[in-house]
């Protein structure tokens, strides 16, 4: 009965995505579905993307959380158009609530939309929003050892930013032994080590965006 029921939650889900998908193609909008742990950093990567693509595309973010608007307003502050949603308790968003969001944004006026997910490393990797993309932001004060413990999430990751290399001094986090162990679970995600502070790698990041989006926009 409750396998029953988890599928039919998905099914229903799946449409949806797809429905938020012709969505977003219609616009020539790119969906970036960016999950984490909570503080992994994932507001400051938005902020720090937004700065380097200064007059090169228009973001829009979906900010989800389990309640509050900090970061959204964050967001909004720094010139950036963001609808918050909350889920009331709940650890991910769905593509119900993304569908909802976007009838409430201006997607004539957005090129790249990042969708923030609810921090958390297991509940939104089985759930398709209709983004383009999946993107796993990890931490360095978070260890080395994720991707033996969640598996699936970096499975399913198109791209892999580990965050926070300002502070690898300060942590035990074996970058070049996760990069080994990340590569063993999904050999075709991108990876990026980046710092928010320091703005280590964002100019790499933010070109592997840009280089996404063209291959949207072209239909690819």
């Amino acid at each position: 009965m409750e396998v029953k029921v988890l599928k039919d939650i998905l099914s229903a889900n799946n449409q949806i995505a797809e429905q938020n998908r012709r969505l977003l193609a219609s616009k020539k909008i790119m969906a970036v579905n960016l999950m984490s742990s909570p503080g992994a950093g994932k507001t400051t990567l938005i902020l720090r993307t937004v700065e380097a693509l200064q007059g090169r595309a228009r973001i829009g973010v979906i900010e989800g959380d389990v309640s509050s608007s900090i970061d959204a307003e964050k967001l909004s502050q720094a010139g950036v158009t963001a609808i918050q949603i909350n889920t009331g308790g709940g650890c991910h968003l769905d593509a119900s609530m993304v569908n909802s969001a976007l009838a409430n944004l201006l997607l004539d006026d957005i090129d790249i939309l990042f969708i923030e997910n609810v921090g958390n490393l297991i509940c939104p990797s089985g759930f398709d929003l209709g983004e383009h993309l999946k993107v796993v932001i990890l931490s360095t004060p978070e260890g080395d050892d994720k991707p033996h413990k969640y598996p699936m999430l970096f499975a399913n990751a198109d791209a892999l930013v580990i965050n926070k290399t300002d502070l690898l001094a300060h942590v035990n986090f074996d970058l070049d032994g996760f990069k080994s162990t990340f590569k063993g679970v999904n050999q075709r995600a991108a990876l990026f080590a980046v710092s928010g502070v320091s703005g280590e790698g964002i100019r790499e990041w933010a070109a592997w965006i840009m280089e996404k989006l063209a291959s949207v926009r072209s239909g690819k």
